[in-house]
């Protein structure tokens, strides 16, 4: 082999020096070894990468067989910030639970009149029917969206417990305890409503070891002394907020009910990420919840953006917080198209790519970012275009656990599907759901404008926004409804649905119309297309019913690097966020500089009377939730969109409280798969 001499500082000096510092920090040349061909530098040129294998679209339930039961899974963000949700889903958990074990009445002949009644029991009167037949057998259980640092030094279990749930189920009333101690069924970790008392083996004869009979209110109908809304209302304002910052939410999921082989730990050999071992509990978990012939609900509350990152290869550096470590700059093309095959990380191969001068520091070494553009806080958006390279799993993951049968285990070989398996053959239960059975169901970060129906004037309006047949029903779209053209030329022009507003195209790195859905640290610009509100800049006067409006992000605090917020809405009570409370906002708010919505006094910011913040949060945050909107979109059918942002907290009943449309999509989406005849 012959070589040739390269004189120092010439362009072909820095190719070959960057070309070598990429073997020392990136190894075979990739960030991740994650499904990705590696491969080294500079003998033969990377491969394209094998297409995606085809997927099958969702089909709809086995017409001919009944759905006799459910398995609801509640996965709930647990970082900071998520208490006030969770206090608003625990308010929701009545009207999801009761709307299948006590549906409504229907008139036999005129379906708009519903009455209801007190009990699963009860008959309906004359000239009414259940408008399915009440849900008998449930199970529910909660995860919440702390995996740990997937490899990192982030988010260790002895900073807190609840750092590394690592999807196991959880019934525990103190976040910061490793063990559930509200009681579940047989202490499975979930309830189970068995209102006839037959999980024991023997119906209408209570036994310790027969599941919740009790709704809402303790009777000698069980052998216990709880109820089933009791229990869970606890449950879901146990799970917290003192999870990990770098929220799993997806991949949480994925690993409770799909992964065929959930890892115990991730080793670094060397450094590199590897998952090692076989986690049983949760194999265990999944086969005493999970039935195969019950209709799988999947219900995510989050007000982040889904930032689930590869378990294996060096991916786990995005989540890197030790000392001051900075990831590599991304190559120039980055800013221009993401999309661009030499959008890569400066620390990646470069073959096939022109020499970037910008990836060479000034010390002669690759060039790292600063902490002004790599902010620990801030690492999982926009990470092609920021980093130029993507570190999370994709969305096509996710969504083939929802749809196909059979997924990839981590050697890349095709196994059964758990979702559509029997997990258990001696149960006496075989007959396996297909993708119809299958919803998923996401509260996130999105303006609840943008997803309502909307009125007669053409204004978001979740009391008497109009359905696709003109029907004043309220409430938010469904599936159809977010994929119809949108405004038709009006204010910002046609839009062709409502997912090119809240979502844009990620595949090709088109941000949403709305610019309260695009995700920044700077202050942006704008209007939103449906209700005209036009972005406010930080100190200056004005609000909008958004947002507020945008706020200047901290440099230097526990906010750095924090996003502007796609929408706000007021908490129940003031929160105080001076000395050690956890999960506010406003640690920063005596600062002058501080101009958070989220801040007293939110709706003041005028120049004429200035008032300074103070330490007290008014407002509760959302951020854009675009992976999961993402997920949701390809579901078609089977996905299911609510508004993390309420519109209003006055719980008098009313259609529009807290969750409650949410619940209501849920429930309406459900419907016919649970034998629901259709509205005429």
């Amino acid at each position: 082999m012959s070589t040739t001499k390269v004189k120092r500082g010439s362009p072909r000096w820095a190719a070959a020096k960057l070309a070598l510092l990429s073997l020392v920090i990136a190894g075979t040349g990739n960030l991740s070894g994650c499904g990705q061909v590696t491969y080294d530098w500079p003998d033969r040129p990377a491969p394209e990468p094998p297409p995606p294998p085809p997927v099958d679209p969702p089909v709809a339930g086995s017409p001919g067989t009944a759905i006799d039961k459910i398995d609801l899974l509640l996965a709930i963000d647990n970082s900071g910030s998520m208490a006030d949700k969770q206090a608003v889903l625990a308010l929701a958990v009545p009207d999801l639970v009761e709307s299948l074990v006590n549906p409504r009445c229907i008139h036999s002949t005129d379906k708009a009149r519903s009455v209801a009644v007190g009990s699963p029991n009860d008959a309906c009167p004359a000239d009414f029917r259940r408008e399915f037949e009440p849900i008998r057998d449930i199970h529910v259980g909660i995860i919440s969206s702390s995996l740990g640092g997937h490899g990192a030094s982030s988010c260790p279990a002895s900073a807190s417990a609840s750092n590394m749930d690592m999807a196991h189920l959880l019934a525990r009333a103190d976040e910061r305890s490793g063990a559930n101690d509200i009681p579940t069924y047989l202490d499975k970790g979930f309830l189970a409503w068995d209102p006839d008392q037959k999980l024991a083996g023997e119906p209408g004869a209570p036994d310790a070891e027969d599941g919740e009979a009790d709704l809402d209110i303790d009777s000698d109908a069980d052998a216990n002394d709880t109820s089933l809304i009791g229990q869970l209302t606890q449950m879901v304002k146990g799970t917290g907020q003192a999870g990990c910052g770098f929220e799993a939410q997806l991949e949480s999921v994925y690993r409770f009910l799909v992964d065929p082989e959930p890892y115990a730990t991730i080793e670094l050999q060397g450094d590199i990420a590897v998952p090692t071992g076989l986690d049983e509990d949760i194999l265990r978990q999944r086969r005493e919840f999970l039935r195969p012939s019950s209709l799988l609900a999947i219900l995510l509350l989050s007000d982040e953006n889904d930032c689930s990152i590869r378990e294996e290869g060096r991916n786990y550096l995005v989540a890197e917080t030790r000392g001051s470590f900075r990831l590599w700059r991304p190559r120039s093309e980055c800013a221009i198209d993401p999309g661009d095959r030499c959008c890569r990380s400066c620390s990646q191969n470069q073959d096939g790519c022109p020499v970037d001068p910008t990836c060479i520091g000034p010390d002669g070494e690759l060039a790292k970012l600063s902490p002004e553009d790599d902010p620990v806080n801030a690492r999982c958006w926009d990470q092609k275009r920021r980093f130029g390279f993507d570190f999370l799993y994709p969305i096509a993951r996710y969504r083939r656990a929802f749809t196909e049968a059979q997924i990839e285990n981590r050697q890349g070989e095709l196994v059964p599907n758990p979702i559509f398996s029997d997990l258990d053959p001696g149960d006496g239960d075989a007959d396996i759901r297909d993708p119809g059975r299958v919803f998923f169901a996401g509260i996130v970060g999105v303006p609840w404008q943008d997803i309502a129906r909307q009125n007669a004037e053409g204004q978001p309006d979740l009391l008497r926004g109009l359905d696709a047949r003109g029907e004043p029903v309220g409430g938010f779209k469904n599936a159809d409804e977010l994929s119809a053209p949108l405004l038709d030329g009006a204010l910002d022009g046609a839009i062709s649905s409502t997912w090119e507003l809240i979502l844009g195209d990620p595949a090709r790195f088109q941000p949403p119309r709305d610019p309260f859905m695009i995700e920044s640290m700077a202050p942006r610009a704008g209007s939103n297309p449906i209700t005209g509100d036009a972005i406010v800049p930080p100190h200056e006067a004005g609000w909008n019913s958004l947002n507020g409006r945008e706020y200047t992000v901290p440099q230097g605090s526990t906010r750095e690097g924090d996003l502007q917020f796609a929408c706000i809405f007021p908490l129940f009570e003031p929160k105080d966020c001076g000395g050690t409370a956890e999960g506010c906002d406003c640690r920063e708010a005596a600062d002058v500089a501080n101009d958070s919505p989220l801040c007293q006094p939110a709706a003041g910011n005028d120049p004429a009377d200035p008032q300074p913040r103070t330490a007290t949060q008014v407002n509760a945050k959302a951020y854009p939730g675009l992976r999961e909107l993402e997920l949701i979109r390809e579901l078609g059918p089977q996905g299911i969109v609510g508004s993390v942002c309420p519109r209003q907290l006055d719980n008098d009943g009313a259609a529009d409280f807290g969750y409650r449309p949410a619940i209501g999509a849920i429930v309406d989406r459900l419907k016919p798969a649970l034998g629901a005849e259709p509205a005429p």
